[in-house]
């Protein structure tokens, strides 16, 4: 087999990259997006949303790791000026660098970044009002998983304790070069207007919600902190749960009342 042409590289495993090259995929991913709008696309791989993105967008800022789809993203931006590409890790990018700031983040996320890059962005990035991206359908489900359900944890509290979410469109592995072997779903975030918990609450309710389903099998209360053990089941009751709830009982809004109930404990 020959090499690939430096024009032409090949998807690399290790970086988790599916190309996406569906135009009407792209589109769906991209809906949303209006001139008054300053995108972050993480991920840009050969620019099948990016060209969408300059198309709608007043600025696009594109986050690349791999200096080899470059000249590929170059291409399919045929010299637009309105997109910037930074070549750098998204998750260890300084977002708060950027001008003019980003309102929205659009993307085919990487499938080994996804999960740790959204939430970091959540947590880090107030400014970015509307999250709408690509991930493994499995991914997807657990973002926006809903109380009582096997999908339901810890992460799925904390994405949504910043922001709602949803599963917006199934996509199917045809759409990617090269197809990969799950489904994947666009999943579409818009950041709560407060915010379930409170300024300065955030931290604290992480705090507990990594306690509470550290678990599964045990009561909550009996994976909290030992010094909020004794007040737990008294906080519980407080916010309509039974001394035996799981954590997987509990909305993210339960979370935030029952960290006011026992901040005193956790932090």
């Amino acid at each position: 087999m020959e090499p690939p042409s430096p024009r032409s590289p090949f998807p690399k495993k290790r970086l988790g990259q599916h190309f996406l090259k569906d135009p009407n995929t792209a589109r769906i991913v991209a809906e949303g997006v209006t001139a008054g709008d300053v995108v972050l696309e993480i991920g840009p791989g050969r620019g099948a949303l990016t060209s969408i993105l300059a198309e709608r967008a007043g600025t696009v800022h594109a986050v690349e790791l791999d200096r080899d789809v470059l000249p590929l993203l170059k291409e399919a931006l045929g010299g637009r000026e309105n997109v910037r590409v930074y070549e750098a890790d998204a998750l260890a990018f300084d977002y708060a660098s950027l001008a003019p700031r980003p309102n929205k983040m659009a993307a085919n996320l990487p499938y080994n970044v996804a999960s740790p890059l959204v939430l970091r962005l959540l947590e880090e990035a107030p400014y970015l009002r509307v999250l709408r991206f690509m991930v493994q359908l499995e991914v997807a489900r657990r973002m926006a998983a809903r109380p009582r359900t096997k999908d339901y944890g810890a992460y799925a509290v904390l994405v949504q304790t910043l922001a709602e979410a949803r599963v917006a469109h199934k996509v199917s592995p045809q759409v990617f070069d090269p197809p990969p072997n799950v489904w994947s779903a666009v999943v579409a975030m818009e950041r709560r207007s407060t915010g379930v918990a409170k300024p300065g609450e955030y931290a604290g309710v992480k705090e507990l919600v990594v306690s509470a389903f550290r678990s599964r099998r045990k009561r909550l209360v009996n994976n909290l902190p030992e010094a909020a053990r004794g007040g737990a089941p008294k906080a519980l009751a407080s916010i309509g749960h039974g001394p035996d709830a799981r954590a997987e009982e509990l909305a993210p809004e339960d979370f935030v009342a029952l960290y006011r109930e026992l901040s005193w404990a956790i932090r």
